[in-house]
């Protein structure tokens, strides 16, 4: 069953900030027609059915091609994804790789590699999702992927503020959003009670009634990454020209909404303005979507 649809109006918005990273620059203001979005990401039984629909093998299944990567090793061309591991204790910050592994055999139904599985998550959202999975999903359902500006106009949901709830990370001491919760990256305390991925909704709705737009899983959108908002540039909609189905490793997406791992010492981006680039042919376990329809 595909997620219910929310019907966002038409507008005008202040995108982009300058109070956090420079990519996120300059703050424009752009003009959104109006739009229908899922409310909540694509979940792991959604993706299940779209899978047992079209038997598509998502990019973690296939092996790489060594046209597309030269150089690397025939034992790392074999189907895989990137996997979170928390580290034992405190490490330098400006080296990813040492929480980050290639894992032979993750994908979206052993999200950390063999041996693990989705069977108690069918209601969180799917992980391990390239971009062109994306794009295949929102075709086979009608839908599109959304553009970052459509994402962001969503998620802000009429807000000026920092985060959508307000000026603080909390309401009350109250958690808004599934973030990291400790110290980065190697003690996770859980966002009320949940490490890692959490059931769609958990946490509260935002002023369209869209739940975990901000937390949980990172969300594709069609617009081309670049490291700073790029103004007045051509609308990056697939509805009519979808993406190739081979990624293209040499070409970022826009991610929107932050992740389970985003704490504040590294990564302070669970904010409608924040914004990461991520290769089209990367699958992790923090990343997922959810689907728009164009009004």
């Amino acid at each position: 069953m595909l997620t219910e649809l929310v019907e966002v109006p038409g507008g005008v918005f202040r995108m982009g900030s300058t109070s956090f990273y420079p990519e996120e620059a300059p703050i424009h203001t752009v003009t959104v027609d109006a739009f229908a979005i899922d409310r909540h990401p694509v979940t792991n039984a959604q993706f299940a059915e779209f899978v047992a629909a079209t038997g598509h093998v998502t990019v973690a299944e296939k092996a790489l091609d060594p046209a597309l990567y030269p150089g690397v090793p025939q034992a790392d061309l074999q189907p895989g994804a990137l996997v979170f591991r928390p580290t034992s204790g405190p490490v330098d910050l400006r080296d990813w790789r040492q929480w980050w592994d290639w894992a032979p055999g993750a994908n979206w139904r052993a999200p950390f590699g063999p041996g693990s599985d989705i069977a108690d998550k069918a209601d969180h959202p799917v992980v391990q999702v390239a971009y062109p999975d994306a794009a295949a999903y929102a075709r086979w359902a009608g839908r599109r992927l959304p553009t970052e500006a459509e994402w962001e106009y969503a998620a802000r949901a009429g807000s000026t503020t920092d985060y959508v709830w307000g000026t603080e990370p909390t309401v009350e001491g109250a958690l808004m959003a599934n973030t990291w919760q400790g110290r980065f990256p190697y003690r996770n305390d859980g966002a009320s009670g949940w490490t890692g991925t959490s059931p769609v909704g958990t946490f509260p709705a935002n002023g369209f009634g869209l739940v975990d737009m901000i937390g949980n899983v990172w969300e594709w959108t069609t617009t081309r990454f670049s490291a700073h908002h790029v103004l007045n540039q051509k609308d990056q909609r697939n509805s009519c020209c979808p993406p190739p189905t081979v990624p293209d490793p040499a070409v970022s997406q826009a991610l929107k909404g932050g992740s389970h791992l985003c704490a504040p010492e590294y990564c302070h981006r669970y904010r409608p303005a924040a914004r990461s680039p991520q290769s089209q042919d990367t699958s992790t376990t923090h990343i997922g979507f959810r689907c728009v329809v164009s009004g």
